[in-house]
């Protein structure tokens, strides 16, 4: 019986894996990860005013791999070897026939004194590490902001930056203690948010105006220190700081002849294909992948390449062409704890709607019925 080995248990990898079981049943299955749970980290962003507790986004998924019949093998990946055919991790091999890379990326942490800034999207140990922050603090600067990685365009992940932003303004002001704090927003861009297309970076900057965020803009990051943080333009005094740097490929690719992009991810073809493997595929934050410069690298766009990959796998072992391709669409819903703007855009079209607690209500409603799958 064929196998099929699915690394990391992200939205990529569940999903993988549901598109597999979808079309067929008998097929092997082993999902390899450090741990078996899904941790939903597009939920952090409630956790600092406490809507969100960690047990609301870790979701064990032990019921979920016996519904789907897979193999879990808890370890970490150190690397490949036979062109794929076998995966090495600190807890033995693994053979297949069939490979997904979907394990995620990581941030680049070379900016001297990034120790001292909270990256949010890290984990849920981030978030909990920013509510208890807030909660000691009685009044102060709070400096938000991203970078990316300049060798992969679309290695950034600066969407959750704005909601922790605007999630952080509208938690102080229902305190009653907003104007005890600055707030200010600072990135390399220009246009920070470009990604979203050009409607939503002014809407994004009106709505800082409003709220009375200042911005630093346009200026190459320097450093960071404790209560500082430095660019090309100048510094900014914080006694809080949320940084989120650019993306790149995880450390074992390191220790694997896998071809990478500039940027460090691993190339894929429009089908997830990794060039020059057979049966080898990526799919989410560990991809490089072509399209239009602002592909995003966010949920939605690794489950419909993980999709892709999943139906391209079964062809290949099923010796039918694997022509399978994704669509490239950013979809997202920016939150502010208690409404929220939509932005979506494919090849055709850009759309903006304007901050409402309807689109709040619905990511929180689409929260509910994605977990709801793997509980």
């Amino acid at each position: 019986m064929p196998q099929i080995v699915v690394i990391g248990a992200g939205f990529a990898g569940l999903t993988a894996i549901r598109e597999i079981r979808k079309r067929d049943r008998e097929v092997a299955i082993t999902l390899v990860a450090p741990r078996k749970q899904l941790h939903y980290l597009p939920g952090i962003i409630w956790i600092p005013s406490g809507l969100r507790r960690r047990e609301d986004l870790v979701v064990p998924l032990d019921r979920f791999l016996e519904r789907m019949n897979v193999r879990f093998h808890e370890a970490q990946v150190t690397g490949l070897a036979d062109g794929g055919r076998r995966v090495l991790t600190d807890a033995g091999e693994l053979a297949n026939d069939a490979l997904l890379i979907a394990c995620g990326g990581r941030f680049i942490r070379k900016l001297p004194g990034i120790e001292h800034a909270v990256t949010p999207c890290e984990g849920i140990a981030a978030g909990e590490r920013i509510r208890d922050r807030l909660r000691e603090m009685t009044g102060g600067t709070i400096a938000v902001g991203f970078a990316g990685n300049p060798q992969e365009p679309s290695a950034m992940r600066g969407g959750p930056m704005f909601e922790f932003l605007f999630g952080i303004d509208r938690q102080l002001r229902r305190e009653g203690r907003r104007e005890r704090f600055e707030m200010v927003f600072f990135s390399p861009a220009e246009k920070p948010g470009n990604r979203l297309g050009p409607r939503a970076v002014t809407s994004l900057l009106d709505e800082m105006g409003r709220r009375g965020i200042a911005t630093h803009l346009g200026h190459k990051m320097k450093g960071l220190e404790a209560d500082r943080v430095h660019t090309e333009g100048g510094s900014i005094g914080a006694d809080l700081i949320l940084f989120q740097p650019g993306m790149t490929g995880n450390a074992w690719f390191d220790a694997t002849d896998l071809p990478r992009s500039p940027g460090g991810l691993v190339s894929a073809d429009r089908h997830c294909r990794v060039a020059g493997f057979e049966r080898v595929y990526v799919a989410g934050d560990s991809g490089s992948f072509p399209g239009p410069d602002w592909m995003p690298k966010q949920a939605h766009m690794a489950d419909l390449q993980a999709a892709a990959a999943a139906r391209n796998m079964l062809a290949e072992l099923n010796g039918e062409p694997a022509e399978a391709t994704f669509r490239t669409e950013l979809m997202c819903i920016v939150d502010s704890l208690d409404a929220g703007m939509l932005v979506a855009r494919s090849e055709r079209r850009n759309i903006v709607l304007p901050s409402s607690p309807v689109f709040h209500w619905i990511k929180r409603g689409f929260e509910r019925a994605y977990l709801r799958r793997y509980r």
